[in-house]
Formats: structure tokens, sequence, C-alpha cells
């Protein structure tokens, strides 16, 4: 018998607080309405049930992270929403914020927001549908309730005076209403906006707007047509004729519903190959006659009772041909396209309908001995005229090679000169030559005998020029080479080979006293302290000489001082000279020059003698006389050799002699230094 939609809903509400699932809910009837009353009502249960768990959670707990759902993700979200909400409306009532909720966060949220924020007043209800069941209020004592509810007199408590929303200002309330809805004139109660008569629907053209309390719908104008009804939210639906009985098949016939309409199928179904007419006969299928082609090409379709067969054409070709794939016609077998090579090597394979024929490649020619082509070598026949340098033979062409230091042109016969230098063959600088290339190095090098490539330092101070090159030391570099001076008193000259004295007592660079007179000698300075005897005095000028410093004392006696006046000596000269070292000593070295102040061989005039008298050690110099340009001159020579730094003071004594007396003599006192390097 068929069940009411009450008691659908009943046994759908007893399965979910049985079992707190749907997911098996075993349905009562066969009835359409029957089972989704009962699926809606079990889901419905099951949402509120989830809800009522949410907020007894937030009760307990006043959180809702630490809840671990086992039942689908449906009642977890319905279990989190209720949680979370009336957390909400706990904290609103703590922090003295008005019970009523905020409408964006939606109908069901309100209701467990203004449930949670007025417990203890009237209770929490969480009805969300029209039969959800009501809890009972807890009487709670005045004291209790003023102790527990410190927001007691808000205004707004438990949804206030105002019929739908009501916000409350601290001395006063405002209502408010839902969407749809307009406050009256009263400011409490709200009434319903009729949007068909406003205005404010958006029904397009063909549509009815039909209001509804808080919103409206569109219901189309115009007739579905036959086989289909009306729907209440104005849309199309087709009416089955087969199972509201309004069909008029005849009993041997099965009502099957079409799209806005239906069809009448005979129960007695006809075999594969058969096709049903109206009255329900049974009538063979031609398939042969159809056109899609049953059979494959090559093949003739015959039709049997309720099928058919394919039957294959097979013709015969002949010798060069053969049967296309689909087998209905002969085709030209190209043998040339075979792995067989049927003509052999150096031969082309032309193939022609039925038959094929052989000739030889290029590069090949037939020999009509052995019937077969050979290769013809170019190289041989052709000599000096295929390839500018040299010529290969291969099976059935040529190529050219070049020879080294050439490659290959873009025409593959000619051949250029490569560009060696391009690949940086060389340690230092390469020049390319025609065929070949050139190593060659920078200046300071020599190019290597052993592979003609790399570069080799030449050490400048070692060739047997070397010693000539500086004149103190060479040192060696790589591609190149520097001179030095001796540490102290030279210097490096403006050619950088040669070594330069500096003269300390031009630089006024010596360390000598007021009363000491410096003497430049090679590689230093002397300071001298150069006074005159007794019954001289020093000339007003200094002689100074190259290489040489000269003082001179000039007899001044003093009145009536008679052995002064006779004393032959006339003058007193201090000479400092600087001598190098001779280490290979082969001739005297004339060294100075004492030049007399009398001419030569005149009448009755003295005799000038020279003479070495003090200073001359190991008997190194000696004195001659010799007459230049008109004068007598005494030469003091070096005869032998003297190993600087050597310090001698010779005495020489330039004599007058008249009638076998000295009557004039002068001496000189010559300071000889011997340096260990002379430039």
């Amino acid at each position: 018998a068929d069940l009411s939609v009450e008691e659908c809903c009943d046994k759908g509400v007893e399965w979910a607080n049985k079992n707190r699932i749907c997911a098996s809910l075993p349905l009562i009837s066969e009835s359409r309405e029957c089972s989704m009353t009962q699926v809606q009502c079990c889901r419905s249960q099951l949402e509120k049930q989830s809800c009522s768990d949410g907020v007894e959670f937030a009760n307990m707990r006043d959180e809702c992270d630490s809840h671990i759902a086992k039942n689908s993700t449906c009642e977890a979200e319905y279990f989190k929403t209720c949680c979370q909400c009336c957390l909400l409306g706990k904290a609103a009532q703590v922090q003295g914020q008005s019970c009523e909720p905020n409408p964006k966060i939606g109908y069901q949220c309100g209701i467990v927001f203004r449930a949670c924020c007025g417990k203890g007043q009237e209770g929490i209800d969480l009805s969300i549908h029209d039969y959800a069941p009501k809890k009972e209020p807890v009487e709670i004592s005045k004291e209790e309730l003023d102790q527990e509810d410190p927001y007691l007199h808000d205004g707004c408590r438990g949804g206030g005076p105002c019929s739908q929303q009501c916000r409350d200002t601290g001395s006063s309330y405002v209502c408010s209403c839902f969407v749809g809805y307009q406050l009256q004139p009263d400011g409490i109660t709200c009434e319903d906006i009729n949007e068909c008569i406003t205005g404010t629907h958006n029904c397009g053209i063909g549509q009815t707007c039909v209001n509804t309390l808080g919103s409206f719908r569109c219901q189309r104008d115009t007739s579905c047509g036959t086989g289909y009804e009306l729907t209440d939210d104005s849309r199309c639906k087709d009416i089955d004729e087969c199972e509201t009985g309004t069909h008029n098949c005849p009993p041997d016939f099965i009502c099957q519903n079409t799209p806005g309409s239906f069809r009448c199928r005979p129960k007695l179904q006809c075999m594969s190959g058969f096709i049903q007419d109206a009255l329900g006969n049974c009538i063979d299928i031609n398939e042969c006659l159809s056109t899609n082609m049953p059979c494959p090409a090559g093949q003739i379709c015959i039709n049997t009772d309720g099928s058919f067969t394919c039957q294959r054409i097979s013709p015969s070709c002949g010798r060069g041909y053969h049967l296309n794939e689909d087998g209905t016609r002969c085709i030209d077998v190209d043998e040339c396209s075979s792995s067989n090579q049927p003509c052999g090597e150096g031969h082309i394979c032309i193939n022609a309908p039925g038959n094929y024929r052989c000739e030889c490649k290029a590069g090949y020619t037939f020999d009509v001995i052995s019937r077969t082509c050979l290769d013809i070598n170019e190289c041989r026949r052709y000599p000096g005229r295929l390839c500018a340098h040299k010529c290969e033979n291969t099976p059935g062409s040529y190529y050219c090679t070049c020879t080294m230091g050439f490659k290959l042109s873009a025409d593959g016969r000619s051949c250029e000169d490569l560009n060696e230098c391009e690949s940086n063959p060389c340690s230092q600088e390469c020049a390319n030559v025609y065929g070949s290339y050139q190593c060659y190095c920078r200046r300071g090098f020599q190019l290597s005998d052993i592979d003609g490539i790399s570069c080799e330092d030449i050490d400048e101070c070692a060739l047997p020029t070397g010693g000539h090159i500086c004149s103190f030391r060479c040192i060696n570099t790589p591609g190149s080479f520097q001179c030095t001076c001796p540490s102290t008193g030279y210097r490096l000259a403006p050619n950088a080979r040669n070594c330069q004295d500096i003269d300390e007592c031009v630089a006024e660079s010596h360390n000598c006293s007021f009363n000491e007179t410096c003497f430049n000698i090679q590689g230093g300075f002397r300071c001298l302290s150069l006074e005159c005897p007794e019954n001289y005095r020093k000339s007003g000028d200094t002689v100074r000489l190259e290489k040489t410093d000269t003082i001179r004392c000039i007899k001044s006696c003093r009145p009536n001082d008679v052995s002064c006046l006779l004393d032959p000596v006339h003058t007193i000269s201090h000479t400092v000279i600087s001598l190098p070292t001779f280490r290979e000593f082969t001739r005297p070295e004339e060294i100075i020059f004492l030049r007399a102040i009398t001419p030569t061989y005149p009448a009755n005039q003295a005799d000038i003698i020279f003479d070495i008298t003090e200073g001359n050690l190991r008997d190194s110099f000696d004195i001659i006389k010799r007459y230049m340009d008109g004068m007598t001159v005494g030469v003091v020579r070096q005869v032998r050799p003297i190993i600087g730094p050597f310090h001698a003071i010779l005495k020489l004594e330039m004599n007058y002699v008249m009638g076998g007396v000295v009557s004039h003599r002068n001496i000189v006192n010559v300071h000889i230094f011997v340096s260990e390097y002379w430039f």
C-alpha cells in the first residue's frame, strides 16, 4: 500500500537517529516521491544532529579545531559551522555586543549565533526546518540570571519587539527588514515588497512575474505544446504518457515514452537481421542494398535470410603484375624496389610496366665481354685536368685533394693557400707564406733549432760581445738585458749601458768639513786638509782639470827673511788624480804632464830636470822629459799594474838647473787614488 509523506519522513528520521548515517538507508516504498522524502528527512535530521553536537562542543570547550569528524564531510561541515557560529555568539555576549547577528553570515548561522548569545534567558533553539523539534527552556532565577548575563537588559534580546531584525542603540533600538521586505510606518513590522508591481523583477520577454513572500518568480506565458506540461518554476516538463496511462497502445504492444510523445513497441521482438513492420511482422533486411558496403573491396555481397555473406573476386595477373591490397585489380611489380638488387653493383635499375631494365651508373662503363659495369678511373683518363693538385679515384667517381699547406676550394677541384697562422702554430709571431708558414720571434728571442716553432730567449750577456754591452755588469732578462753599475758612486748613463761617476763634490752630497777640501775620485770622493807650509800661501784660484783637482801654494817671504828668499822652491802644488785598476797591463800609461814655463833651447837657458823623490811604491811610476809644442814637459807614466782600491802620494820635483846649481824648483805632490772600477 502507498505510504503518506509523513510516514516516509518519519522512517528517514528514525533511521538517522539510530544509525547516524544515510548512505545505506533502506527504501520502504517503490514510490519515487516516498523515496525522495525518506532520504531528504534523513539528511535533514543528520544536519540538525551535527549542528546540535557542534553547539554542545563549543559550550563545553570554547574551541572547534580539536574535533575529529567520524562521518562524511557534509556532516562535519555542519558541525564546524554551528560550532563556530556559537563561538561568535558567545563572544558577542562577553563583549557586550548586540545578539542580533549580521545578516551576511547566513540564516542558519544567525539562528545559532542568536541562541548562544542569549543562552540563559530563553534557551537554545536550533530549528532550521519547520519540523525541527524545540528544546524546553531552562528555568533560571532572576538573581542567577543577572549574575550570569550582564547584558540582560539588551533591548534586542531574543529579537526584541521587531518582527524581523533588531539593533540595540543603548538608549533604544532600531528595527530593520530582510531582503524583499520593507519596514512599515510603525517602525516594527515588515511587509512584503511586490516586485511585480514596483518593476524590480528581472523576468524576460514571454514570462509573467508572480510575487512571492520576500521574492518573486517568473512564469512562462505560452503553453509548452502537446506532450509537455508547465512546472511551478515555469519550465516545460515532458509528460510520460506510459506512466500516466494516457497512451493508446494495443494489448500486444508495450508503451515506450519519447520526448513529447510515446511509441508502441510490439512485445514480440525480431531477431537480428530482421525489421518489424507496423503490424509486428518480421521482414528480412537486405544488407547488400545498404549504402555502407558491408563487404570489403574485391568481394561481392550475397544476401541471406537474416544476414549476408561476402565472396572474394580473384582476378588472374600476368608476369610482372600482382593484385593490389584490395584484391580488385592487377598492378605493376616494382622489381627495382626489392632488396635483391636485380641489376647488381654499378647498375641502375629502371622499372617498366611488367618489366625492368638495367643501365650503368654515372662513372661506370659497360663491358661487352663480361656484360658488367666497370668503374671508370677518371684520374687516369683525364690526368691533370680534373684536380689542381691530386686526384683520388673512387668507385663510380673521384675526389680532389691538396698538398700540405693548401685547402680545397668550394668548387671541389681548385686548391687555395691555407693560412696556417689562423691556428696560432707559432709561440710568438707567424708569417703566412704560399703553401706554408714561417715562425719568427720578437726582439731578444731566437727561433729554436729543434722544432722551428718555439722562441728561446737570447742571453745577450753570454754572447761573445756580451762583455762590451754593459760597462760594468750585464743581467739577462726574457727578451732583453739590463745593465747595472756599482752600488755606490756611480749611476747608469742615459744610454742605459755605461756607468757615470757621480761627482759628489759638485753635487754637494759629500760630508767634508769646512776646513777640508772635497776631491772627487772614480766611485767616491776624498776629504783632504791641504795646508801650505810656512812662508807659502794658497793661490787665489784652484785649478780644476779633467779627473784632477789642483791646489797651488806660492812662496810668500816675510821682509828681511834672507833664507826664505834664497830657498829655490817657488811653488808647492797638491794634485789629486783618480786612476783605474789595470788588470791587463801591456804598456806604460801616461797619467801626468808637467809643463815648464820657459821656451825650449834658448841661449844660456837653464836645464830642467824632473824627478820622483817620494811615494813611488814598487817603482810603479817613472818620469821622462819630452818636448811638445815648443815646451819642455815632464811626463809621469804608470809602468806597472796597480790593483785597487789604492792610495799613494807621489812627490815630483821640477828643477831649473843653471851652471850646475838649482836656481828654481817647483814641487808637485800628486795624490793618486786607484779605483776598483773605471768607466
